[in-house]
């Protein structure tokens, strides 16, 4: 059967719940850590700290981890798998692991060196005591973060074996590092000394996460061998593709850094704020975008025939998956928008982290709602140039969406909340808006080329308008449950509130027609419907 067909497109569906089952567990330990964290350092001074400094070393992985290893290596890889030439596949792989290990061990070296000038460029408004434990905290950090670079190029391996789960649910092993480092060391030391016995924490987590995924690599690619062969003809395709992917990917940390960067000048706990935010709002886009994505890239690079069959394929592996993303981002969007203070209340208010902080969070959240939808569905369209061996296209409109979020950051964190005459720290919910109207021009100008390459694709505007009709509907019930509910202990309040939400969400789209979510109650109705 062609890899076009329908069972094709099933597989391309199971492979996208393994994965959002393996990103789910991990964003699940990831929710409990951040509470965890919330619980001993609220919204303090270190709690600023250990964000930034965390933020540092992390660009290690982000430039050189998962996203740029999927562009770059998994579609060469996952080719000569399909083509049945998994000698050269293993050759390639060892040495994109010799090559990726040696530049990692460098820029390690030279980030420690380097700590305090990276401290003083990503938080130029620390200062004193402050700015000291986070240079302390990116010296023992940047090891770690070298770990979890080796860690995606497991997951490069096992993604192009469609062994989606545990690369995805490896992370939880760094999560429970954390809760477990905090959980016993917490109740002991003072904020500062906590950060630092929590940075340790995560470079041992690191280490696990990438030994627990090894072995398996090493069983499915058994001819791995380390080398840096630079002249293997497969090897020097992704070194070709990698560089412009690791710009791109270089131009969005340097647009993560101005946000922090920003973050820093504003009142003490926007940092902290920002990075609550942050790890609620990635939450959908893991989940259902980056899920989608992953498991349609190999399946995607994996197809063969004419320039018009392969259009065809993409096409089809498109339409699915941009529907299926639709499905579940719309509603997450309307609960940020509509509910973030029920959602950050129910995962972080404890201990010094209280109401207040969890309205503030709110508000971030309300501006991160504006561009999640295109943020998650450019991912996908991003694939598809990826697995064309086009990386130079979203690096492009990478460097557009860049240049705008940061012009737009700097007003609206800056200028615009005195212009608006509200308190200073609010800026920081401008920095996630201005980031999403640049997601929309980003993934409008992914879609119009891609389009033009292979054919009309897109979600239609009666599939749109049914989603926001349900997700609007099953929100103004929700309001009505928040008002009634009150003061509630902050879990009961979302089980009640999201929990009515997201039925109605689900029921009313079903009437509406929407083919996914009469799928999803089916299966939920089946186990029902077979007891006697």
């Amino acid at each position: 059967m062609a890899p076009g067909s329908a069972s094709h497109g099933e597989r391309g569906g199971r492979f996208a719940y393994l994965v959002a089952a393996g990103i789910f567990l991990s964003r699940i330990f990831g929710l409990v850590r951040d509470r965890v964290f919330a619980h001993y350092f609220g919204n303090s001074a270190a709690a600023d700290a250990f964000r930034a400094a965390f933020r540092i070393p992390n660009l290690l992985q982000n430039l050189f981890g998962e996203g740029v290893l999927s562009a770059s290596f998994i579609p060469v890889y996952a080719n000569l798998l399909a083509r049945n030439r998994k000698e050269e596949a293993d050759r390639v792989a060892g040495a994109v692991a010799a090559i990726l290990a040696l530049i990692t061990s460098c820029l390690v070296l030279a980030g420690i060196l380097a700590a305090p000038y990276l401290v003083a460029g990503i938080a130029p408004g620390f200062s004193g005591e402050k700015r000291q434990v986070t240079v302390a905290l990116v010296k023992v950090l940047f090891p770690g973060a070298g770990m979890l670079v080796m860690s995606a190029w497991c997951l490069g391996i096992l993604n192009s074996h469609r062994r989606f789960f545990i690369s995805y649910a490896a992370p939880v092993i760094w999560n429970l590092s954390l809760i477990v480092t905090l959980l016993v060391f917490g109740p002991l030391a003072g904020d500062y000394n906590l950060a630092v016995i929590l940075a340790w924490g995560s470079v041992a987590g690191s280490f696990l996460q990438f030994a627990i995924q090894l072995p398996l690599v090493l069983v499915l690619a058994r001819g791995i061998r380390l080398s840096l062969g630079r002249r293997i003809p497969g090897v020097r395709t992704v070194l070709v593709n990698f560089l412009p992917v690791f710009v791109s990917r270089g131009v969005v940390q340097i647009s993560a850094f101005i946000d922090e960067l920003l973050a820093s000048l504003l009142p003490t706990g926007a940092v902290a704020a920002f990075s609550y935010a942050q790890t609620l709002y990635t939450l959908p886009v893991s989940l259902f975008g980056m899920s989608v994505s992953a498991a349609e890239l190999p399946l995607m690079s994996s197809a063969v025939g004419s320039d018009g069959e392969v259009a065809a394929q993409l096409r089809t592996r498109l339409q699915s998956g941009l529907a299926r993303i639709a499905f579940f981002i719309v509603p997450s969007a309307v609960a940020f928008l509509a509910f973030g203070d029920v959602v950050a209340g129910a995962i972080y208010q404890t201990g010094r982290f209280g109401r207040g902080d969890a309205v503030y969070v709110w508000g971030i959240l309300a501006g991160s709602s504006v561009g999640l939808l295109a943020s998650t569905l450019g991912r996908l369209y991003s694939s598809a140039f990826y697995a064309l061996k086009d990386t130079k296209t979203p690096f492009r409109f990478a460097l557009i969406r860049v240049a705008l979020s940061t012009l737009g950051g700097i007003y609206c964190a800056l200028y615009l909340p005195a212009a608006l005459g509200i308190e200073a720290r609010w800026g920081v919910a401008g920095l996630t808006a201005s980031a999403g109207l640049a997601g929309w021009v980003e993934f409008s100008l992914l879609r119009m080329t891609l389009n033009r390459r292979i054919g009309a694709t897109g979600i239609a505007p009666t599939y749109l308008l049914r989603l926001w009709g349900a997700a609007l509907a099953g929100a103004a019930a929700g309001w009505s449950m928040k008002y009634l509910v009150g003061s509630w202990h902050p879990a009961l309040s979302a089980l009640l509130v999201l929990g009515l939400y997201g039925s109605l969400y689900f029921a009313v789209a079903a009437l509406l027609g929407v083919e996914e979510s009469r799928r999803l109650l089916g299966r939920i109705a089946s186990p029902l419907r077979r007891r006697p």
